[in-house]
């Protein structure tokens, strides 16, 4: 008994030593993933809380962009066999519905993984009566704002079109891939989400689905008509229609150049201000085309072998795409795209004549070209919402004079301004000066006469906004918008 004893008095001591190893292990393990989860935390933290930003952040926007994650999101919206816009709603695997559904299921995954950063809506609006969409059916746009920390009624947009179509542009039957146009597009707002998701901003960025642009740009529409009833400070819109092509039907192949579309002059200036630019210019420099040329710049600094081409004009030569809306609604807004399209490849019927195929299939996507783009728009967006917003009420002085006087108001965002200038004829601002935390600033020896000029907002880590024309032509608001924001 006595020996039995003992057996289990060191049994349950042993079992007693064991358990309590077991509670030193557990609390050491549970101390060790604490540690790690609030390292990781902290790290995220750190990232999340960056909202002055680092501008060497846009290289890591850049590089984080991925070409296999775009390759994924287009073969998904490819699966649903056709985004017409009249096309099933019902349906879990097919047609426009169940694209836009999973497209906003996407915007939901993203926003878990950044802390619900993301405010998703549909915008919905019935169109009827249209050559193109005669029957009441419902327009529905997808969207996903990641709002500002300081300036949340700023709002920069990266959009493309959930929709697609063959040949026939009521035929809501067949299989209309749009793969290309604009599959490509959709997946490039998605990756943009993705990876701005992990940083936060003093400005907004609005990830758009469009829908209906195929019959009529309805989707820009309807958002552009939200924005302005909600009295949003639209900044900029980047539209991206087409952004995975690299062959063209003129037979180059170029993945290292893109296009950005943007109008001279606003659509909607007023008798006065038309007047008002005849004598004191700004035909190219509105703000849809000073967004263009900031582009531009974003190309030339953070994406490697990528050049782009500025066209000065509304969209392709009698097309349109769905960044006019916004225009005519009075906001910058420019289309960025592949620079050789194939027409093989866009609004056909799947089918070989001839010896030649048609239709807007995985194949003729290059996904690394779409990331490229991508990459240009994500960091486009960052530069934008990281800056101050542009300087408002800018003029100029120096008529018969051989000084040059800018002055603009001082906004609560800037930390300091810079002056530009360049020759007329000149495609791009060539000279620039930091003039720091003023309200105007006199360009000595500078004849006005010989020279366009134009001001930008800088905050305190190097972010800069765009380029501002003097004047009306020149400004990020339009009269109605500067009022209803003062």
């Amino acid at each position: 008994m006595l020996c039995c004893a003992s057996e289990i008095s060191r049994d349950d001591d042993f079992r007693g030593q064991l358990a309590n190893g077991k509670l030193i292990l557990n609390r050491l393990t549970t101390m060790l993933t604490s540690s790690l989860l609030l390292f990781a935390s902290v790290t995220m933290a750190e990232a999340a809380e960056n909202v002055d930003g680092d501008p060497q952040a846009l290289h890591r926007i850049a590089a984080a962009v991925s070409a296999r994650r775009i390759e994924a999101d287009i073969g998904t919206l490819v699966g649903f066999g056709t985004r017409h816009t009249l096309s099933d709603t019902t349906s879990s695997v097919r047609g426009i519905g169940a694209a836009r559904r999973w497209i906003k299921a996407e915007f939901e995954k993203i926003s878990a993984d950044c802390g619900g950063c993301l405010a998703i809506q549909y915008q919905r609006e019935v169109i009827e009566g249209e050559r193109r969409i005669p029957d009441p059916t419902e327009v529905v746009n997808v969207v996903a704002i990641q709002k500002g920390t300081q300036q949340p009624n700023r709002y920069v947009v990266m959009s493309a079109d959930i929709d697609s179509r063959v040949s026939d542009p009521m035929d809501f039957q067949s299989d209309s891939p749009g793969a290309n146009d604009n599959a490509s597009g959709m997946a490039g707002v998605l990756e943009a989400a993705r990876v701005l998701s992990k940083y936060r901003f003093p400005g907004s960025i609005a990830y758009a689905a469009l829908s209906g642009e195929e019959q009529g740009l309805f989707g820009g529409r309807i958002m552009a008509g939200i924005a302005k009833r909600e009295g949003w400070f639209v900044e900029a819109v980047l539209n991206n229609d087409m952004i995975g092509n690299i062959a063209g039907i003129n037979n180059i192949v170029d993945n290292h150049s893109a296009r950005v579309f943007s109008e001279g002059t606003r659509v909607v200036e007023t008798q006065e201000e038309a007047r008002i630019r005849r004598f004191s210019g700004g035909e190219v420099d509105s703000p849809s085309r000073n967004l263009a040329r900031y582009i531009d710049l974003m190309a030339d600094r953070y994406i490697p072998n990528l050049d782009v081409m500025m066209i000065y004009r509304l969209d392709r030569f009698g097309r349109g795409g769905h960044h006019r809306p916004f225009n005519e609604a009075g906001y910058p807004g420019v289309r960025i795209m592949e620079t050789n399209e194939h027409y093989h490849r866009q609004h056909q019927d799947i089918r070989v004549e001839d010896g030649i195929e048609y239709g807007d299939v995985l194949e003729g996507v290059n996904f690394d070209y779409a990331a490229k783009l991508t990459a240009l728009n994500a960091v486009t967006l960052a530069s934008l919402a990281w800056a101050p917003g542009p300087p408002t009420d800018v003029s100029i002085e120096g008529a018969v004079s051989p000084h040059t006087t800018l002055k603009w108001r001082r906004g609560e965002d800037a930390a300091s301004y810079k002056v530009y200038w360049r020759l007329t004829t000149s495609p791009v601002w060539t000279t620039s000066r930091e003039v720091g935390d003023v309200a105007q600033y006199t360009l000595e020896n500078v004849v006005i006469d010989n020279y366009f000029f134009g001001v930008t907002a800088l905050s305190a880590s190097g972010f800069e906004s765009p380029v501002v024309f003097p004047g009306p032509a020149g400004s990020f608001q339009s009269a109605s918008d500067a009022n209803t924001n003062d």
